[in-house]
Parts: structure tokens; sequence; C-alpha cells
């Protein structure tokens, strides 16, 4: 009986036991930028993914990298332990780094000359504390195979106008100009929606009421106008036709 050798599959891992972000700015900047692209993305072949290792170089593990924040297009939509650019066969068109002085050299270093190789479309440092860019928020554009800084404040892929809010990126729709709500604004949203509903619907109430109270009150007038009316009639029949 002839054994045919097993080959021993390299092993990706899904995390390294490393924190999430540096502080709760960071942690919060990513976490609603993940939210707001996700929910933006909704019913598209696309996926969002947060501080999830993305794989580059098949049968190298140790060859990853872990974006705070990636879009890929053209793909199954859903989350993923891991992204494997070879299994999916998409690399991501925008990464966002939630960057602080402590990352400032990897992020403008190394990953910003991967994301370059790997022809990433545009690449965004945003610094929610302002502690080494001014201006919070850096982007760069792929022009050929370079990286370009992005001087519009706008995401050509994600078809997005980006600015600050405090230690926030906020997100608008270039077709619409309307705001891409994070979470808290679309749960204050919501309880305004339902306000505003319970209050028209107390105002058709009234109304309706007010209508049936007319109606009543014209019943009313009815009835006593024709109360006067039989009270004619009798004393017509009694003492005949009232003088002029």
């Amino acid at each position: 009986m002839t054994l045919t050798p097993t080959v021993n599959q390299p092993f990706y891992p899904s995390a390294d036991g490393e924190p999430v972000a540096e502080t709760y700015a960071h942690l919060y900047a990513l976490l609603t930028t993940l939210e707001v692209l996700r929910q933006y993305l909704l019913g598209r072949q696309a996926t969002v993914l947060g501080d999830q290792f993305l794989y580059y170089a098949q049968g190298f593990p140790r060859l990853r990298v872990a974006p705070d924040v990636m879009v890929i297009f053209d793909v199954e939509p859903g989350g993923r332990d891991n992204y494997k650019i070879w299994e999916e066969g998409q690399v991501p068109v925008a990464i966002f780094e939630m960057t602080s002085p402590g990352t400032q050299q990897q992020d403008t270093g190394f990953k910003k000359t991967l994301y370059e190789q790997l022809a990433v479309q545009e690449y965004w440092l945003f610094d929610p504390k302002g502690e080494w860019i001014e201006e919070q928020l850096r982007g760069h554009r792929l022009r050929g195979e370079s990286y370009e800084p992005i001087t519009d404040s706008r995401s050509e892929p994600l078809q997005l106008r980006l600015t600050v809010e405090g230690e926030l990126i906020g997100f608008y729709r270039e077709d619409s100009g309307e705001k891409l709500l994070i979470p808290d604004e679309l749960a204050a949203a919501l309880r305004s929606e339902v306000k505003a509903r319970s209050s028209a619907q107390e105002r058709a109430e009234q109304a309706e009421q007010r209508a049936e109270q007319a109606e009543q009150r014209a019943e009313q007038a009815e009835q006593r106008a024709a109360q006067m009316e039989d009270m004619l009639a009798r004393y017509r029949d009694s003492f005949g036709e009232l003088a002029d």
C-alpha cells in the first residue's frame, strides 16, 4: 500500500494578541469609520474589515499587515477572520489608519510603501488627537505606481467627501451632499423621527377629536332647530298663524 505524503499547509492566524487600538479615541474612530462605511456599502459587492490581518503573499504567513479599516470592492459581502489577497482576487481600494506618534514611523514608512506596491488606490491617515498631523486627516491617492497627496478631500473610489469632525472622520455623499451618520447620530435621528411621528399622530388625533366635536355640535344644533320647528308647528295648530 502506497501512502501519499501530506504537505503541511501554512497556518494563517487571525489574531496576534495585540490591542486593537492605542487609545479610546483611536478605537472609537476605528469603529465608527468601520460601521459608517459598512452601512454605506450595504447591498453592494463589497466588504469593510477592521483591524484584521491582510495576507499578501501566499505561503508566507509572516507577510501580513492589519489595517485599521480597509474597503474591498468586487468581493462577497460580509466579515472575514482574515483576508488573503490570492483567495479573494482583489486588493483593498481604500485603507484608513488611525495614526499616532507611536505608529507614525510605520504608518508613513513600511505601510505606505506596502500599500503603494499592492496598488491600494487610496491610503488615509487620521490622527484623532492631532498629535502629529496638524490637519488631522491626510490622504494619498495612487497615480501610476506612486502615491500623491490628496488635496480635494475626496475619496474617488468611495465617491465620498471627507472632513474632520472633532476626533472622527465625517463622510458625505458626493451625489447628494448627505452625511453618513455615525451610530450615535443614527440613534438621535431615530428618536427625533419617532418623536415627530408621535407628535403628528397626536395632532391628527386632536384634529379628529375636534372634527367629532364639531359634528356633535352640528347635530345638536340640528336637533334644537328640529325641536323649535316642532314647537312652532304645535303652536300654529293651537293658535293659528303668528301675526307679522
